[in-house]
Parts: C-alpha cells; structure tokens; sequence
C-alpha cells in the first residue's frame, strides 16, 4: 500500500509516539489528521508537522473518551482529505499507583482511554475505511505481557486492547481492513510524568514509527497483525 495520497489519523499525535508516527507517515506521501485534548497542543503539534508537509496536515482537538468527538473527528478528516485510509490509536496514558491507592476516576480514566478510546476511534473509522480498505493499527505495549507492580490499570487496558485487535483483526478481514497492533518495550518519552529520558539503550519514538510504516506497506495479500518491538541491548538483569 503506498502512502502517497492516503489520509492516515493518528490519535495522541501531538507528541511523542504519536507525533513521530504522524512525522512518518507524512514523509511517506500521505495526509495525515492528529487528534489531541487541548488546542494548545493541537497547536503544537500542527506547527510541528508542518514543517514537513505543508498543507497535508489537520489538527483536530478530541477527546477518545467520547465517542461523538471522534466520530466528529473521523468525518473531518475524511471530509478534508477525501476518505480515510490508516487509523492508528496511539492515544494512552497510565498511572505508577498501587490498586490499594488508585481511585476509580484514575481507574476509569486509564480504562477508558486505553481501552474505551480505542474502540471508540475504530467504531468511528470503520464506515469510512471500509469503502476502500485500509489499516488499523492500535498502539499496545509489552506490559501487556509483563505486568508489572502499581502498573495494574495500564497493564490490564493493554492486555484487553490486544484481545480487542484479535477479535476485530477477525471481524473486518474480510472488508479488506487490517488490524494490526504493536507492542513497544521501553521508550524514552515523558509518558505517564516520568522524565522523558530514560537511557541511551531505550527506544526513540522514531523506532515505533517506523514499524507503523512498515506495517501499511506490506502488500494486501499479507497481515502482519502483532508488531513486538524492544530495546535492542536493555541493562543486564542480575
């Protein structure tokens, strides 16, 4: 599938994983809408962009939490650009906080974005993706798979986003949607408050990204359909 023309929206695209994914794909040729919650970091990450791909560029402030701003957004973006072609769901946060201390706002927020938010955006997309084909790519983690402690919230959204892939990977085959989600180790971003350096031997931004554009330019005989991606040389254990 070549990016040249394509519309791609990138939720949380404003910053850090989202951003250099949305940088990405603009470099591959397509249009590419990004979502965030506050104008000012619309703003950000519009003038960001623009810099590579003047005039291919939408920024639109939604909430993944509420389904009737992401379906407002899904119908900008199509509207502006002619349809849509690749969905990824980057759109996530998380919460260092044993369950013993969590309250269930904080509960309910990691839940429903993570999670929640994720099927918001494809139940958004989909009427729009399936007349001509497309991606979904949804933005996993490996704590999916490596729970860790006061991580039970994030870890928990993760694990159900990948079983909601799975099933929807299954669901749309067959109207000519691809999902796929990938599942990055450490990166070095200031996701969740911590600092946005965590080490030389981490995963930039750019490293998801570039499996996300690999992902949508496999040919459409074949679904890759779990992405993992992990620090080459983490420190030694032990």
């Amino acid at each position: 599938m070549s990016l040249s023309g394509q519309t791609a929206v990138v939720t949380g695209g404003a910053r850090g994983i989202g951003l250099a994914i949305a940088r990405a794909l603009l470099a591959g040729g397509a249009n590419v809408t990004i979502t965030a919650t506050t104008d000012e970091s619309v703003a950000a990450g519009v003038a960001a962009l623009e810099r590579d791909g003047r005039g291919r560029v939408l920024g639109l402030r939604a909430d993944v939490r509420l389904y009737p701003q992401m379906e407002a957004a899904m119908s900008a973006a199509a509207e502006r650009f002619g349809g849509i072609h690749v969905l990824v769901n980057n759109a996530g946060v998380g919460a260092s906080t044993p369950v013993a201390e969590m309250s269930p706002e904080a509960w309910g927020r990691i839940i429903d974005t993570n999670l929640t938010g994720v099927f918001h955006g494809c139940r958004a997309a989909l009427v729009h993706l399936r007349r001509q084909g497309g991606w979904i790519i949804n933005i996993s983690s490996l704590a999916s798979k490596n729970p860790f402690p006061n991580g039970a919230a994030y870890c928990a959204s993760k694990a159900a986003l990948n079983a909601f892939s799975e099933a929807l990977m299954q669901e749309v085959r067959y109207d000519g949607v691809r999902v796929a989600y990938v599942l990055p180790g450490s990166v070095n971003t200031g996701f969740g408050g911590r600092s946005d350096v965590k080490s030389g031997w981490a995963l930039e931004p750019e490293d998801v990204a570039a499996a996300v554009v690999d992902l949508v330019a496999h040919p459409a005989r074949s679904l890759p359909s779990r992405i993992e991606i992990r620090p080459a040389q983490p420190p030694r254990r032990g």
